[in-house]
């Protein structure tokens, strides 16, 4: 049977360029880019090279750059860095403001840093996933030393305005850090434009591999943060640990062959796929929609079946499909971004998430919406709560 994949908000296909720029750092350019050798330089002088790509693709300086293992690392390096300097300076700032629909790595740790001592607001949103920038602008207090917002959600794919944000954070004289994982490559990003001060980004959302990560950190902020690792103080002595030049250079590479007429190609992909699921009836699309939403994102609810029951039966066929974030798939409670949004705990567990890549073609979504029917009609006609509805 073949499978089609449609998981893409979880983890992508490494592209065959980045795959091939890869090998040879594990073979032959295997150096320790701290080591003071030839191999050593080599690795070193690679890794520079990468750094200014990414920095390049976000209007940064090289510098601004730090590489983590991870999404969720840089995530945890943003929000602890700060709160332990202000903390260790006994500045007074013990304030973070973020929103009810941000990936679990940032909700885990603002309850976390409220064990600390760390006043967390959750800020609400509307039916479609945008923030309340009147409750932003009233949240934001003389204690308030960060504002952290996703900037593509990763469930609703839910696109946030950058400007606005950045223009009440300017204001109030606050920092400003996105969590830009899920929207990195596929929306234009200019953190000098939009004066962003930290942002988050990854490299196997966009066809690199997994295990590194990355945190662009304004330069005048890098004395401003404690590490979370301590040892070679390798990454400006913001990262300590040996960099994954590999998958440095693969991440690079896929910054590199990222197109713009990838993400046209998946926004008409999108759209098409979402026209014909809403023709399913008792079908809602969750989060926004066109520019306003990621390329490759379709979050739908189903009434009156289970989504885990779709995802499941969708897979026995072949058809590959998430109930939301990846990250905390293993957990039956409703999706805490859907319940943000105003659904019903019932709409919220009929839910099914579909993201796209630019390997996705329209014979395979083609294929996709047959099984999708199917399942739909195989299932309303065994749910007691359709019959219960009759």
């Amino acid at each position: 049977m073949k499978q089609i994949y449609l998981d893409n908000a979880a983890t992508t296909q490494v592209d065959d360029q980045v795959a091939k720029a890869m090998i040879p750092y594990f073979t032959k350019k295997f150096g320790n880019a701290s080591s003071l050798h030839a191999k050593g330089e080599e690795a070193r002088n690679d890794l520079e090279k990468a750094r200014e790509t990414i920095a390049k693709a976000i209007n940064a300086e090289a510098k601004e750059i730090i590489f983590t293992g991870s999404g969720t690392e840089a995530n945890n390096l943003a929000l602890k860095g700060l709160f332990w300097y202000n903390q260790k300076q006994k500045i007074g700032k013990n304030h973070i403001i973020t929103t009810r629909i941000e990936h679990d790595c940032i909700i885990q740790t603002c309850k976390w840093l409220k064990t600390q001592g760390v006043e967390i607001t959750y800020l609400d949103v509307d039916s479609e996933g945008f923030v309340d920038l009147k409750q932003l602008e009233n949240s934001i207090t003389e204690k308030t030393f960060l504002v952290s917002i996703i900037h593509g959600n990763n469930e609703i794919g839910t696109i946030q305005d950058l400007s606005a944000i950045t223009k009440i954070c300017k204001k109030k004289n606050v920092l400003f850090h996105i969590d830009a994982c899920q929207s990195f490559t596929k929306v234009p990003i200019d953190v000098k434009k939009q004066e962003i001060n930290l942002m988050t980004i990854n490299a196997h959302k966009i066809h690199g591999s997994k295990g590194v990560g990355a945190l662009y950190l304004q330069e005048d902020l890098k004395r401003k943060i404690i590490p979370l690792l301590h040892g070679g103080g390798q990454e400006f002595g913001l990262r300590s640990s040996t960099e994954n030049i590999s998958g440095i250079m693969g991440f690079a590479k896929a910054v590199e062959v990222s197109k713009k007429s990838d993400v046209q190609t998946m926004k008409k992909l999108r759209d098409y796929f979402i026209k014909e699921l809403l023709k399913i009836t008792n079908t809602s699309l969750n989060g926004a929609t066109g520019d306003k939403r990621l390329c490759n994102n379709i979050n739908l609810s189903f009434q009156n079946i289970e989504g885990e029951s779709i995802r499941g039966l969708l897979s026995l066929n072949g058809i590959l499909v998430s109930t939301g974030s990846a990250c905390s798939s293993h957990s039956l409670d409703p999706s805490h971004v859907l319940m943000a949004l105003g659904k019903s705990v019932l709409v919220a567990n009929s839910s099914i998430r579909i993201s796209l890549s630019k390997y996705t073609t329209k014979q395979e979504i083609n294929q996709a919406l047959i099984q999708i029917k199917k399942t739909v009609e195989k299932l309303r006609k065994i749910s007691p709560l359709v019959k219960q509805n009759v």
